[in-house]
């Protein structure tokens, strides 16, 4: 069972831009060191470019959704948004939609690519507990 507050996040898309972001920083020293006679700034290239595909790994393993009393922290691959309970109005994840999309008051969708469907069941019960987080924090006592 997980607690209310625990964070949504992907688990093969993590996994596999780990995976993806520590074969290139790999592949890339072994390049390096197999081919000494590379110039300094061709070296210098092929390290700039194994840093920036595992910052972009790290980037893409790090999104989230992060529950609390007041409300959800949104961080996608590159923006990061806050949002109080009131602001989501719904949670959806039909059919073919690659991660959860929440409509908001202001007639906006934020994707929360911290549920994604390439997660099966797991993402599925996550989209449930969004979605039931967000009707437990906007719940009135009238029936409207």
């Amino acid at each position: 069972m997980t607690d209310a507050s625990t964070p949504f996040r992907p688990r093969l898309a993590r996994a596999v831009t780990l995976a993806v972001g520590a074969l290139a920083v790999v592949l890339t020293i072994l390049l390096l060191l197999a081919l000494p006679e590379l110039a300094a700034l061709d070296k210098a290239g092929f390290a700039l470019l194994a840093v920036l595909i595992a910052g972009f790994c790290w980037r893409q393993a790090d999104v989230r959704a992060v529950p609390d009393d007041e409300g959800l922290t949104v961080r996608n691959l590159v923006l990061q948004r806050r949002l109080v309970w009131a602001d989501i109005v719904s949670v959806r994840f039909g059919h073919g939609r690659p991660w959860v999309q929440l409509d908001l008051a202001d007639g906006t969708t934020l994707a929360v690519m911290g549920i994604q469907r390439s997660d099966g069941a797991f993402a599925n019960r996550e989209a449930r507990r969004l979605a039931t987080l967000v009707a437990q924090h906007t719940a009135t006592s009238r029936d409207d």
